[in-house]
């Protein structure tokens, strides 16, 4: 029995299932998760000193890699500091401007710390401002586990075919209608139906929690009308693609402006944090300043701050998002050659530093394509790939990431490791 068999042993008697995250339990792909001990670069060591190229990477934060030495050293100095006042710092304005700077569409920030905070203060923003109820929302997009975005949701909720979540009163599941990811029309007959009732559109404008699933060239900026039509606000959840897909997310790459967006993962460098910003009036409607009441006693965290600072520095360096779409380009070409080569039914989604291989399907383009993957294939390809010294997501249903710290090298280790996974379940 491997020393993270004993781990998970131990920890499934005092911790639901083992986890404190769903997907982490590998129920997906069979077997014992792996207790990591340390990671350094691209790499991470199990708890039995055995290593890993991985494309985890944190579930996307770590776009620097593990323990960056800048990161590290500004995380050590804030730490002799103190670790948490409660109280307003410096370097919340510092990574506040910073994130303005970058994100066209902010002007106002409030930090949180996680994506699941920013995504509900959103929406009760939304609310707030709009004085509507109603929400719209994607099938197969995940936005955090409050309760009015566990309806046919993606990710965890997906791999572990839970759509939906007990313990949400059927009254909040009601304020939810899901709409069709690339579909256009079923979001327009919600607005038809009840013109002046919806209070906004949340979307992942990249979706990564279905497995990487990319808008159709119109999608997005045709939802950017249909809400200025009904003056509802739109609202790119940005807690993936924010600052992966470039400076600006990707509402910089698709051109468009949303009302609201949230942050997480790499504006905090691996540490808890996230963010949700806009346009200023809208901001303004929150406590204090207004009467939308939010708050967090670890908000803009010391530590959490200097991680996305450093972060943000790391990335603005110039040649940064050439570097991960090459790094990105160079993956998705040697796997979809490894499909080829090996006759394997399979298609791979790529943007930028983000990929997933999904088996058993030509293409996918929403969750419906996304649903008719062969998880099984996954599993047997996910196992072999571990036996390789290759960490992936443990789930058909996630996105995979390349970071800064990752070589060519690297890429064309993990498409031969593939390469001969693939030819061995033929």
């Amino acid at each position: 029995m491997s020393t993270s068999d004993k781990l998970f042993l131990e920890a499934q008697q005092y911790i639901p299932g083992g986890v404190n995250s769903p997907v982490r339990a590998w129920r997906a792909v069979g077997g014992n998760p792996l207790f990591i001990q340390r990671g350094r670069g691209c790499r991470v060591m199990d708890a039995d000193g055995k290593e890993y190229v991985d494309y985890v990477g944190s579930w996307g934060p770590l776009i620097a890699g593990h323990a960056h030495p800048q990161i590290v050293k500004a995380i050590e100095e804030s730490l002799k500091r103190g670790t948490s006042f409660g109280a307003p710092t410096p370097k919340e304005i510092e990574l506040a401007k910073a994130i303005v700077d970058a994100v066209p569409s902010i002007e106002k920030v409030r930090l949180t710390s996680s994506g699941t905070e920013a995504t509900m203060t959103a929406l009760r923003l939304a609310r707030g401002y709009t004085q509507r109820s109603k929400i719209i929302k994607f099938d197969g997009c995940y936005h955090g586990h409050s309760d009015a975005l566990l309806v046919r949701a993606g990710s965890g909720a997906l791999t572990l075919s839970l759509p939906d979540s007990h313990g949400v009163p059927e009254a909040f599941a009601s304020q939810t209608l899901v709409a069709k990811y690339n579909d256009l029309t079923s979001v327009a007959a919600y607005f038809e139906a009840d013109p002046n009732g919806i209070a906004a559109i949340i979307v992942e404008p990249i979706a990564g929690n279905m497995g990487l699933v990319l808008p159709k060239p119109e999608f997005l900026a045709e939802l950017r009308q249909l809400t200025q039509q009904y003056g509802a606000l739109l609202i790119f959840d940005e807690v993936i693609s924010g600052f992966r897909m470039g400076r600006g997310g990707a509402q910089e790459l698709y051109k468009l402006t949303p009302d609201l967006t949230c942050l997480g993962k790499v504006v905090g460098g691996g540490m808890p944090l996230a963010a949700v910003g806009g346009k200023r009036e809208i901001m303004d409607q929150l406590a204090p300043v207004g009467s939308v009441y939010q708050a967090g006693t670890l908000s803009g965290n010391p530590l959490a701050v200097t991680a996305g600072i450093e972060t943000l520095k790391i990335i603005n360096t110039p040649g940064t998002y050439e570097r991960l779409n090459e790094l990105g380009t160079m993956m998705a070409e040697g796997l979809r050659q490894a499909i080829k080569d090996t006759g394997t039914l399979a298609c791979v989604n790529q943007i930028g530093s983000m990929f997933t291989l999904f088996f058993g399907v030509h293409a996918v383009h929403d969750r419906t394509t996304a649903a008719r993957s062969d998880t099984k294939a996954f599993a047997r390809y996910f196992q072999g790939m571990i036996e390789r010294g290759v960490y992936l997501p443990p789930s058909q249903f996630e996105t995979a990431f390349i970071s800064l710290a990752h070589s060519e090298a690297d890429v064309q280790e993990t498409v031969a490791a593939a390469k001969e996974v693939l030819r061995s379940m033929r």
